[in-house]
């Protein structure tokens, strides 16, 4: 297989891992709390369960497939990626593409072994019950994206901390899905809340995670730059 092609392929694998640990550790982490169709209750959800759940499933996408594409399975990751020009645009859009494919399949897996409803609670939405509004997910969306953002240009650069990438990266996930999930249910990336959203019918405040962290983009590259202007002769 051409070396694009396996690069497509391996975001595609990337991304479906990622989503299948997070939406099966959403379940595992609501396991006897559950209505009577199936569907977790939020009340008492272990978050750590969750954060772990796509902390680690991005870890092991990463060695299993990151290595030959890069290891964005994030839309907002290619784009810092596309800004940063350390891939082109036909990429930036192929890699979305694969992405999104990727998060589908996902969704669809947790279909095959759950309900319509259940892969629709795994979507993400604002927590209205915390009176979190769509402006206010949509800034803690960006924000968090851009931090995470920042930490993946800095250390896949990094001659000193380069080879902690694979750690560095899952853990900076897991920490932002600690804080997020009880307000917005922790995206950061388009493709890990659309593939849910389409294969649940859950499009509730979708605009909010789709556009939010592909700002964000923008905003931790403009951080990464910031902090990193003048390092190796640069003006």
């Amino acid at each position: 297989m051409p070396l694009y092609a396996r690069k497509l392929v391996a975001e595609l694998l990337g991304t479906f891992t990622l989503v299948t640990f997070g939406g099966f550790a959403i379940f595992s982490a609501n396991f006897g709390n559950v209505s009577a169709d199936g569907v977790p209750m939020p009340q008492g959800t272990p978050l750590l369960i969750i954060a772990f759940g796509f902390g680690f499933g991005l870890l092991v996408a990463l060695y299993a497939f990151g290595e030959v594409s890069g290891g964005h399975f994030n839309p907002a990751v290619s784009l810092a990626m596309l800004i940063d020009r350390r891939i082109d645009a036909s990429s930036f859009i192929m890699y979305v593409i694969a992405q999104v494919a990727g998060a589908v399949l996902a969704a669809l897996a947790l279909l095959s072994a759950f309900s319509q409803a259940f892969v629709a609670s795994t979507a993400t939405i604002p927590n209205l019950a915390l009176g979190v509004s769509d402006l206010e997910a949509f800034s803690l969306e960006l924000l968090f994206t851009a931090l995470f953002v920042a930490v993946i240009l800095k250390v896949t650069e990094s001659g000193k901390f380069g080879t902690t990438a694979f750690i560095a990266i899952p853990i900076t996930l897991l920490i932002i899905h600690v804080v997020l999930v009880p307000l917005t249910g922790t995206s950061v990336n388009p493709a890990r809340t659309l593939g849910p959203a389409l294969v649940g019918n859950q499009l509730t405040s979708l605009w909010v995670y789709m556009i939010a962290p592909m700002v964000g983009a923008f905003i931790g590259w403009a951080f990464y730059k910031l902090v990193t202007l003048g390092e190796g002769g640069e003006a």
